[in-house]
């Protein structure tokens, strides 16, 4: 029942309800570097993107940030477009009465991240609309029969709480959508396996590598 569940799970990234449980909302979508938008501010063209010209000045920088006239960087960092809408709504409202802006995005943006260990298919992967954790099990193909889905984790380089533990079963069993977490760019999601993990000794050095080589190849392909 739990590898159906899992396969319709990973094959629309949506939550089915089991028994006693509630469907869940559809999550709204995460801002991340890459997206192009089409910015309007009611009566300011100057501050709206060119409807005409291709040169649109409003695109998520790899940082996570925008440029705009008057409030300067907008972080749109694990933030939703309605977020990010009523945030330039209200800096602007410094400059201007009652400004009206609208926000639609025009191109996705992708997210690269790494899914390694006890999954069918290591690798780097891109991520379109979605980027959460179920996003990157499905490309790759899933979980294997070895691996432990009370111990998964999710490697974030550059912060202090680098390395979050995730129960995928709670997910899984009991529609907990809290655990299905928004993946930022270059995270790394290792599902370990059944044995007793240690993980200096058995992850760090297996995602090392990995890092190590994915530049090589980068840097190979420039």
């Amino acid at each position: 029942m739990k590898r159906l569940l899992f396969s319709a799970l990973l094959a629309g990234s949506l939550m089915l309800p089991l028994a006693g449980t509630q469907a869940a909302e559809p999550a709204e979508y995460v801002m991340c570097g890459g997206d192009q938008l089409q910015l309007t501010v009611y009566n300011h063209p100057d501050l709206s993107s060119p409807i005409t010209s291709n040169a649109n000045p409003y695109i998520v920088r790899p940082d996570g940030r925008l440029s705009m006239p008057l409030i300067g960087d907008v972080d749109v960092t694990g933030k939703t477009v309605s977020q990010v809408q009523k945030e330039i709504t209200d800096r602007l409202s410094e400059y201007i009465v009652d400004p009206m802006v609208t926000i639609n995005i025009t191109k996705l943006g992708t997210t690269r991240v790494y899914v390694l260990g006890e999954v069918k298919r290591q690798g780097m992967y891109e991520l379109e609309k979605s980027h959460n954790l179920l996003d990157a099990l499905a490309k790759a193909e899933g979980f294997t029969e070895a691996s432990a889905k009370k111990k998964v984790f999710v490697i974030r380089r550059g912060e202090k709480d680098a390395f979050m533990k995730v129960n995928i079963n709670a997910l899984l069993t009991k529609g907990d959508t809290s655990k299905n977490i928004t993946l930022q760019e270059g995270d790394c999601v290792y599902l370990s396996s059944n044995g007793k993990i240690i993980f200096q000794k058995d992850i760090l050095p297996f995602l090392n590598a990995w890092y190590m080589g994915s530049e090589i190849r980068q840097n190979n392909k420039d």
